[in-house]
């Protein structure tokens, strides 16, 4: 009997090779070139008007809290509520800037509700962190509005929302910045990559000099012109390393072709998951939000005993995961109002194998064995 893994990635790997081999010929792998022609692609793709490839979503995320800083002005130890169900990249680039996360609890999508992001804010409270978690939307739409009536900056955690719509439209227009993953697991997959997305030009520009040391002419722009002095330029600040490569680049824009048709796939397993799984007792699927079409990125349950349950199936080859374990449970989160549904959440929730390489077959597997397990 095969093992049934949570992800494996999929890549075309001769077109990938192609892309690859094209750097290496040229000579150029780093920053520019297929950086350039990858952001060019996302932003046709998205209709989002601006994106900067960086080496990951964490750099991003970071990037993202720390433009909004220098800019609006923000105080060490002004607030960002955020959500304790996520990856701790999420909460880790609140600290990296000496702010201070303050956790809402989440609804029955796992995205923050609305109504407790209101009563956690403060005269302190300078933004608010949402994480699309699985590529669900959640309510999306009604924490935008509360961030503009309440004056709030609105970071998106876009991480495994790449081919999510909402309304018809793919998710990030609504947020002052939106921060993608291409981890290789995600369902745009690279090795390792993110992007950024502001809506204006001047923060775009910012963002290029913070991801490439402060510098204010990246090294690809500077061999285009024909100026004498291609190596000077100006150091404007202490900036970071955080910019993606050509070789990622590449790999991304193979990724990017297909990647609507295997976020159809994607729904089609969570389709078969449904079918499956529904009136079961004791097991309870987390609901897409009206108006969102998931990029499906996760297939989540609730159960109960949910550590023996995993037992079980790993003890028959397959191999889900959890997403995520509270952040509060770890030490530097410990502090603030409690979040019981995220709590609960962390507790009961497992989220089942979603990769290309599943047919229907492996997902009656996991379901039989689930609900024998549960029973």
């Amino acid at each position: 009997m095969k093992p049934i893994q949570l992800f494996v990635p999929t890549f075309r790997v001769e077109e990938c090779l192609d892309e690859v081999r094209e750097c290496l010929e040229k000579g150029w792998t780093g920053l520019g070139f297929k950086t350039n022609q990858f952001e060019d692609a996302w932003k046709a793709h998205t209709g989002l008007p601006h994106a900067h490839f960086l080496n990951s979503a964490t750099s991003g995320l970071h990037l993202a809290v720390r433009l909004l800083k220098e800019r609006h002005g923000w105080s060490d130890g002004d607030e960002i509520i955020s959500t304790p169900l996520t990856f701790v990249s999420t909460n880790h680039a609140i600290l990296y800037e000496r702010l201070t996360p303050v956790f809402a609890d989440v609804d029955e999508f796992l995205c923050l509700d609305p109504l407790s992001i209101e009563s956690r804010i403060t005269p302190r409270t300078r933004a608010v962190i949402y994480v699309g978690l699985g590529g669900n939307s959640g309510r999306l739409n009604e924490v935008v509005q509360l961030c503009r009536a309440r004056g709030l900056k609105l970071i998106l955690d876009a991480a495994h929302m790449a081919g999510t719509r909402v309304d018809g439209h793919h998710v990030g227009h609504q947020a002052d910045v939106s921060v993608f993953s291409f981890h290789a697991v995600k369902n745009l997959p690279t090795a390792d990559s993110g992007m950024i997305c502001f809506p204006d030009h001047e923060a775009d520009t910012a963002a290029r000099h913070w991801t490439w040391l402060g510098i204010d002419k990246d090294t690809f722009s500077r061999t285009q012109g024909n100026s004498t002095y291609k190596w000077h330029y100006e150091v404007e600040h202490v900036g970071f390393k955080y910019h993606g490569n050509s070789i990622m680049a590449g790999i991304g824009l193979v990724s990017l072709k297909y990647l609507e048709q295997d976020n159809t796939y994607r729904r089609q397993l969570a389709a078969w998951y449904d079918e499956a799984l529904a009136g079961c007792a004791g097991i309870d699927s987390v609901p897409v939000a009206p108006g969102c079409e998931s990029s499906r990125h996760l297939y989540q349950v609730m159960v109960d005993d949910r550590d023996q349950v995993m037992l079980g199936l790993n003890a028959r080859q397959i191999y889900p995961g959890v997403h995520y374990r509270d952040n509060t449970l770890y030490g530097m989160y410990a502090n603030g109002e409690p979040c019981p549904r995220a709590r609960r959440a962390s507790e009961r929730v497992i989220s089942l194998p979603m990769h290309l390489q599943l047919d229907r077959a492996d997902v009656g597997r996991v379901c039989d064995t689930l609900k024998e397990l549960v029973a």
